[in-house]
């Protein structure tokens, strides 16, 4: 795994995606200089802006293909997984992008010819790119041969998330080294003994291991072998905590095995004033684009409301935002009116019978969140976030979840990390499952997860009828 600005990334992927980067920009000039060919040699057209152009073609395919999914193939599919289907629909997705681009910037556009041979070449590029990589996946020499010190509860659950398909990257379990007294949850016969006189050094170089993965729950007392570990990492044997080892592999921060230790002093947790200003300057921008963009939708959407319910149109409700301070979210009115006539507040479920039928299309297409722009113009939301709860549930969930209270040291968002990796929340096991996705947020955030977050929300309400 790489980690480029504190986010976690697979190098199959970023390789992917840096390999299909050149090919696009490649197919851009060759397809170019083949559509003026004069017969002796290749010409180049003459734009004034032709790598500019070049690059806009890349980056109009690249978001088309992350928005349909194409870097999230599964690896363990192979040459099975039909990704020349997603293809098609991602170029003419980049297609309709760029028509867009070529009408308010003209001097970028380069012809039709032009366009149509470098999607032929791109494409086949691609295809055959795609290929390779996948074909090469099911190589063992790309296979990471890791040990696990523990062999309790957690270390099952570590060695469990270490062998799940799907996953670009592949390991393989050399074993687990037991701890004196700790119960065994693994299989017996992948439990390696440490024999009498031979080190932890000599037992990872015996087997060949590249990483350690330290899963032992109770770390108090004598037996834990730290000196070894750090002889092992002076060897240059990796060494992981099951904490990061957890917020690497399914990009959540576990809650119930993290140490706060490791919360204090492990990275991230980025609030420096530099982070604090881009993150304002991207919410603002992002946020009047969109006011712009989505001002005929929200206006059909306050008619459609009207003719189904009547007023109100908009709902106001009391959120928790930064450092516990209480406002009120904008929201479309989603709900009949007296939704809640106990005066009791309600999960929010995902077949909710107090959803009109206007509610329940504009919530799958998030259409209801769109008023909260003005929450995030006024400084009380971000444009990515912890999504904002009601008092009522946070008083809740912080007397039963550990460090639930930590989604609060930064602004709430109307999108999230949480929001697109999980469904809605209907009660507090959800939210724990979504509040690990928050902690991740939290610990890592910045401008390249903002934007992986707005590109898996466009596909979220795009292609998969939301969540």
């Amino acid at each position: 795994m790489l980690r480029i600005s504190n986010h976690y990334i697979s190098k199959v992927v970023f390789s992917l995606l840096f390999l299909e980067v050149l090919i696009l920009i490649g197919s851009f000039y060759a397809g170019a200089g083949l559509r003026i060919f004069d017969g002796d040699e290749f010409v180049l057209p003459k734009l004034d802006h032709f790598f500019m152009s070049a690059c806009v073609f890349a980056a109009a395919i690249v978001f088309s293909m992350s928005a349909l999914g194409m870097y999230q193939v599964k690896v363990s599919e192979g040459l099975r997984n039909p990704f020349f289907l997603q293809l098609m629909p991602s170029f003419a997705m980049g297609f309709c992008i760029l028509t867009l681009v070529f009408y308010l910037a003209p001097d970028l556009y380069f012809g039709r010819g032009i366009l149509i041979l470098v999607f032929c070449i791109s494409g086949t590029g691609i295809v055959l790119a795609r290929m390779v990589f996948l074909k090469s996946s099911e190589l063992s020499i790309l296979e990471s041969r890791i040990i696990f010190v523990g062999c309790g509860h957690l270390a099952k659950e570590c060695g469990d998330l270490a062998t799940r398909s799907g996953s670009y990257h592949k390991y393989h379990i050399a074993g687990y080294v037991p701890m004196p007294g700790e119960e065994i949850s693994v299989p017996r016969d992948r439990v390696l003994a440490l024999e009498s006189g031979k080190s932890l050094v000599q037992l990872a170089q015996q087997n060949r291991v590249s990483e350690i993965v330290v899963s032992v729950q109770n770390r108090r007392g004598g037996t834990f072998p730290i000196k070894e570990l750090l002889d092992c990492k002076l060897y240059g044997i990796s060494v992981t905590d099951s904490s990061t080892f957890f917020e690497r592999e399914t990009f959540q921060i576990r809650v119930d095995s993290v140490q706060p230790s490791w919360l204090v002093f492990g990275g991230g947790f980025d609030q420096s004033w530099v982070r604090t200003f881009m993150k304002r300057s991207f919410d603002v921008a992002a946020s009047l684009l969109l006011l712009v963009v989505s001002l005929p939708v929200m206006l059909v959407t306050a008619l459609a409301i009207y003719i189904e319910d009547r007023a109100p149109i908009f709902y106001s409700q009391e959120r928790v935002g930064k450092d516990g301070h209480v406002f009120r979210v904008m929201k479309f009115r989603s709900m009949f009116t007296n939704a809640e006539q106990g005066g009791k507040p309600q999960w929010a479920a995902k077949n909710d019978p107090r959803i009109t039928r206007v509610g329940n299309i504009i919530r799958k297409l998030r259409i209801d969140e769109l008023p909260q722009i003005l929450n995030v113009l006024k400084g009380e939301m971000s444009f990515v976030g912890p999504r904002p709860e009601r008092p009522y549930f946070v008083e809740q969930l912080t007397e039963r979840v550990p460090y639930y209270n930590v989604r609060h040291s930064i602004k709430p968002g109307i999108t999230g990390w949480a929001q697109v990796r999980y469904g809605y929340g209907d009660s507090v096991e959800d939210a724990v499952q979504k509040l690990q996705y928050d902690l991740y947020y939290v610990k890592n955030n910045s401008l390249l997860l903002d934007v992986l977050v707005l590109i898996d929300t466009f596909k979220v309400v795009m292609f998969r009828g939301g969540r």
